[in-house]
């Protein structure tokens, strides 16, 4: 009789342990489509980002350009255009330059030139995922400014 209830008591230990087999399996498969979701955030995020940081310095390669006598909008946004390629944003990027003053010593004013530059980054992972659940926009405008004084030639 004891070898009888062994056996059974064993049984039921190998059963309940059984009905846990491949749990493991299913909770990853779970898990899966939540983690790829958020490890491709972190790509398109680190892609925006890298766009920004280009544009930004387009913008000061743009305003560089802009304060030194004799260059116009044109060869400004020639310049902001070709950086913004070869730093490897794709597509158009808007250039606006434009004057303005910053103040200066003794409550004066100097001219400056702005240049401005925006670009419509689309994100590559997330925006059709997110249109898969009736997600909003897909893209996002950046935008970059940087302003500097306008170069002033001394006479002798």
């Amino acid at each position: 009789m004891a070898i009888l209830t062994r056996v059974a008591h064993l049984r039921r230990r190998r059963t309940s342990v059984g009905s846990e087999r491949g749990a493991e399996l299913i909770e990853f498969a779970i898990v899966l489509p939540v983690l790829l979701l958020i490890v491709m955030g972190i790509v398109d995020f680190g892609f925006m980002f890298q766009r920004y940081v280009v544009l930004t310095n387009a913008a000061m390669e743009g305003a560089r350009v802009a304060v030194l006598p004799g260059y116009g909008d044109a060869d400004i946004t020639s310049r902001v255009r070709a950086y913004a390629t070869d730093g490897g944003v794709p597509g158009t990027v808007t250039v606006t330059p434009g004057n303005v003053t910053v103040p200066g010593p003794g409550g004066t004013t100097w001219p400056a030139r702005q240049v401005t530059v925006t670009y419509d980054y689309g994100f590559n992972y997330l925006g059709p995922i997110a249109s898969l659940f009736g997600g909003g926009s897909r893209t996002v405008t950046l935008t970059a400014r940087s302003t500097m004084r306008n170069q002033v030639s001394t006479s002798p």
